[in-house]
């Protein structure tokens, strides 16, 4: 038996549309109907699965959750982050792991980006 990868990752909000619009703005990730959307990874993706201690500093306390998401040409995005007046609250930072820039969606909630 192994792990697939994960089926979902599923946010309450206090604003439905406007947060889907941003999503699609933002990320360019289009939801359907039903506000959601299927992503289909390349063979070089990976998603991690981590845990942090309550402690941690490495997101807000307050948020349970953080997403991630991998990303080709990280320049890129952050060229079109700025030119839709979306700040980075953080980085980039470069690492063995690779480059990271955090930003955050209109509810507060910090959002990873990460090239490998």
């Amino acid at each position: 038996m192994k792990i697939k990868g994960f089926g979902g990752i599923f946010l309450r909000s206090k604003d439905l549309v406007s947060l889907r619009n941003w999503y699609e703005k933002t990320l360019r990730i289009s939801m359907g109907e039903w506000n959601g959307s299927i992503i289909k990874p390349d063979a070089d993706n990976e998603t991690i699965f981590s845990l942090f201690h309550n402690d941690s500093d490495y997101f807000p306390k307050e948020q349970s959750v953080m997403l991630n998401f991998q990303v080709e040409n990280i320049e890129a995005w952050m060229e079109h982050f700025s030119k839709i007046g979306v700040p980075l609250i953080k980085g980039p930072e470069k690492s063995e792991y690779g480059t990271f820039i955090w930003i955050s969606d209109p509810e507060g909630r910090w959002i990873e980006v990460w090239e490998k």
